[in-house]
């Protein structure tokens, strides 16, 4: 289940583990400004080319892997101590202790230095479709298993991030480092890199899958998180096959790695915001024709909404907090299924009145699909509706809307 290279003990401050493959995945297809009565279709995602150096020997310890390249759209670095008046986001993560971790079967080493980089893996397994704080917790249990397996003292990685989007400690002692900002636990995760980098395991296979937008959101939260604890620039986060010759993270999450950097350095120069709205959220409302679903895997979290197309004001309805005026990225997330609707009405609401946009829901599900770029005024208030008003008998489905500030 979980990829192990076992060529090194883990006592040693460069023990060995091939344990992450992660496929981060960025799951938006933006397809540009939506315009009222298009219809919008999400292409079809082909898995992006391999960058990395698939099968290379490994970059010596402390060296930036020469094949990357800084990404020219990413914000500029600034020293995280200095960013005055940004408050970067502080996420849930669940200790050792919380998720049941065993004890640590031997001496777990540390560091006075602070880390200097950052890890990506995925953990080469299932990509389940249970998004629980329960099934988080039982991945890192399992993990915890299969290192102890290895012969290895602990969990392998510092933290782990499921595919519902709960982080968990991975091995212990690694949190109460990540909390103080100074030093950290020896891990055990990339050989050269256990004592200078913090490992981030993602739950899942990311070879040609994309990983949940959940899962994503998180990492981006975690990844800003650590590089502000320890003034880690976002340039230094590097994929598992840069220092090692493996696979890890997976073409799809590796070919990602300067999207993350981009929206890490965004998050931590206080210039990004963005929320998400379930139909499972405070802020999603239906009426009772509104029937709930967990038929397909492409759903977003636990269920979605459908319906039957009526002429009816009938509306699924989603609302938000809008921190300022400004221009909003307005993206949908469906379960493209051929018996859904071709024509299903989508309707968000700006500053100055509506647009209607219709989207073709048979076909290019379980990713975020753009409705355009929109002027918003601040406020709190309906922002994008799911209508019935269409034609056929095929279902309308509200699944879950997600809103970027430009």
């Amino acid at each position: 289940m979980h990829d192990h290279d076992h060529s090194s003990a883990d006592h040693s401050p460069d023990s060995h583990s091939s344990l992450g493959r992660r496929d981060l995945l960025r799951s938006a297809v933006v397809l540009g400004i939506g315009a009222a009565g298009a219809t919008i279709a999400a292409p079809a995602v082909a898995a992006p080319a391999v960058t990395g150096p698939v099968g290379a020997a490994p970059a010596r310890a402390g060296d930036a892997p020469p094949s990357l390249a800084p990404d020219p759209e990413a914000p500029a670095d600034a020293p995280p101590g200095a960013l005055a008046g940004v408050d970067v986001v502080t996420p849930t993560i669940a200790s050792c202790n919380t998720w049941g971790a065993e004890a640590a079967r031997g001496t777990i080493d540390t560091v006075s230095t602070n880390p200097n980089k950052i890890l990506i893996h995925h953990t080469a397994s299932a990509n389940v479709t249970d998004y629980s704080q329960a099934a988080g917790y039982q991945i890192a249990r399992d993990i915890q298993q299969w290192h102890f397996a290895n012969g290895w003292v602990d969990t392998g990685q510092h933290l782990t991030v499921s595919r519902g989007g709960y982080v968990m400690e991975g091995r212990h002692g690694s949190l109460s480092r990540l909390q103080n900002g100074s030093g950290m636990v020896v891990g055990a995760h990339a050989p050269g890199q256990n004592s200078q980098a913090i490992g981030i395991e993602n739950q899942g296979t990311y070879t040609s899958a994309t990983p949940p937008a959940q899962l994503w959101s998180r990492l981006v939260e975690l990844c800003a998180y650590i590089c502000d604890q320890y003034g880690i620039a976002p340039t230094q986060i590097y994929g598992h096959r840069d220092y090692t010759a493996t696979a890890c993270p997976g073409d799809v999450l590796y070919s990602m790695l300067p999207q993350l950097r981009s929206e890490v350095a965004a998050a931590l120069a206080g210039t990004s915001w963005s929320v998400i709205v379930d139909n499972t959220s405070a802020g999603f409302s239906a009426g009772g024709s509104w029937l709930t679903s967990s038929f397909s895997a492409e759903r977003y979290g636990a269920n979605y909404h459908y319906a039957t197309p009526a002429e009816v004001s009938d509306l699924a309805t989603y609302s938000a907090t809008i921190p300022s005026n400004g221009s909003y990225r307005v993206e949908a997330w469906f379960p493209g299924i051929a018996g859904y609707n071709t024509s299903t009405p989508f309707i968000v609401y700006t500053g100055t009145g509506s647009s209607t946009i219709r989207v073709d829901q048979s076909t290019g599900g379980g990713a975020w699909l753009s409705l355009g770029t929109y002027a918003m005024t601040a406020g709190t208030r309906n922002v994008v509706a799911v209508s019935r008003w269409t034609t056929g008998t095929a279902y309308v489905v509200a699944d879950a809307i997600r809103l970027t500030r430009l």
